[in-house]
């Protein structure tokens, strides 16, 4: 007879973890499915932005992130064609909702906090979801070493290729045509660094180095390749020699090419940028019944504003906020009563989250257009009357208040 849960999570990633230790400070116990043998570690690092800190405030875990990662005090960007600064913007600032804080965490050391806060077995990792299907108000998972689950409620928070995004019948997130390589490089003796978000655009790339502390840098690269360059991500020698020959031929400074020339490349040495066609959240289904999509299964963007990580964040407050509510009543109403409660639950949710998503996505799609354009004409808007907008659209979209948990 297949086990059955309340709330299974799909997906170990940070919008899995958070919705599930949100979900626990509420007093609702979850269990996460995760396909893989242990935590991922894809991505490196993750810019964490005011609305970050908020939601990793109310989970609990903010405190601890902060005494190993620095505070980034401000913007530089500078243009990769003419090598002029184009903008500057000060991180030490109040916005709306408070005062602004920005670090760059390493990802592991992110998901292990919020990890460790979760009861023993919440994580179930090796647990690959096969097929789900309908099971009068339950839903009934199918798992690839043929064990089944049921549960009254089903997230997706299993990343862009989302089993769960797909059984909602939402679009498969498009290629943007654009990849991006990033990764650590390692100062034993210190990096000297300021604690600036350092930023280079043109040339047809984007790149960037945020420290994450006194002796760990973050960097990244993003470019469209042609299709005569695709072949360069087959390894990463060729990763590395590409972007080295890029860097070199244009005005970015030779200390960010020295983090590259010293960083050691992992596999995927890159990943294409793929989005969601952000109409398609206006109309598409987020929740149905009682399942819905949480992080990069529900809204998959480029990485241009930094908010990927931290909107999958503020899904998790959000999420639990709504669904413990409904869980909460859930048993006063028997088990038709309980999932017209969930059901309720997760509309809820996904009205709070739908416009947001959206602009999200939006915005940074465009910025990202703009930044990694080596036109001419637009590079001359980009560097003279764009640069400083751009840069503000940073604070501006996380001065956001997604409310308490």
């Amino acid at each position: 007879m297949e086990a059955i849960e309340d709330v299974v999570i799909i997906g170990a990633g940070i919008a899995g973890l958070a919705t599930a230790l949100g979900l626990h400070r509420k007093g609702v116990r979850s269990l996460v499915l995760e396909s893989s043998e242990s935590l991922r570690a894809a991505g490196f690092g993750i810019t964490t932005w005011t609305n970050a800190w908020r939601a990793l405030d109310a989970l609990g875990v903010g405190d601890s992130l902060r005494q190993s990662h620095d505070r980034i005090q401000g913007l530089t960007a500078t243009s990769s064609t003419s090598g002029a600064r184009t903008s500057n913007l000060a991180f030490v600032a109040r916005g709306k909702i408070g005062e602004h804080e920005v670090r760059c965490l390493r990802r592991t050391i992110l998901l292990e906090a919020l990890e460790k806060e979760l009861p023993v077995g919440t994580v179930r990792y090796s647990s690959k979801v096969a097929a789900i299907e309908e099971d009068g108000y339950f839903k009934l998972l199918h798992l690839a070493d043929g064990s089944m689950l049921k549960t009254k409620v089903l997230i997706g928070c299993d990343g862009v290729n989302s089993v769960v995004a797909r059984w909602l019948g939402l679009k498969k997130p498009a290629f943007t045509g654009r990849s991006a390589s990033r990764g650590f490089a390692e100062f034993p003796n210190g990096h000297g660094f300021k604690p600036e978000f350092a930023q280079y655009s043109g040339e047809g790339f984007r790149a960037g180095l945020l420290p994450c502390n006194e002796r760990i840098v973050y960097w990244f690269f993003t470019w469209t390749p042609s299709e005569q360059e695709k072949e360069v991500e087959e390894s990463a020698m060729k990763m590395k020699q590409y972007m080295l020959s890029k860097l070199k031929h244009s005005k970015v400074p030779e200390e960010f090419i020295h983090v590259i020339e010293i960083s050691e490349l992992s596999n995927p040495v890159s990943a294409q940028l793929r989005y969601r066609w952000p109409f398609s959240l206006l109309w598409g289904n987020i929740s149905k019944g009682n399942v819905c999509v949480a992080g990069d299964a529900f809204h998959p963007m480029t990485p241009d504003l930094g908010q990927g990580g931290c909107s999958a964040l503020e899904d998790s407050i959000v999420l639990a906020r709504c669904l413990s509510e409904a869980l909460l009543a859930e048993h006063n109403g028997g088990a038709e009563g309980g999932y017209d409660k969930i059901k309720k639950g997760l509309e809820k949710y996904a009205r709070e989250r739908r416009w947001r998503s959206f602009q999200l996505i939006a915005t940074s799609y465009v910025v990202g257009r703009i930044q990694q354009s080596d036109g001419a004409i637009m590079g001359f808007l980009r560097d003279k009357c764009l640069s400083g907008t751009m840069a503000g659209l940073l604070l501006e979209r996380a001065d956001f208040d997604f409310g308490k948990l």
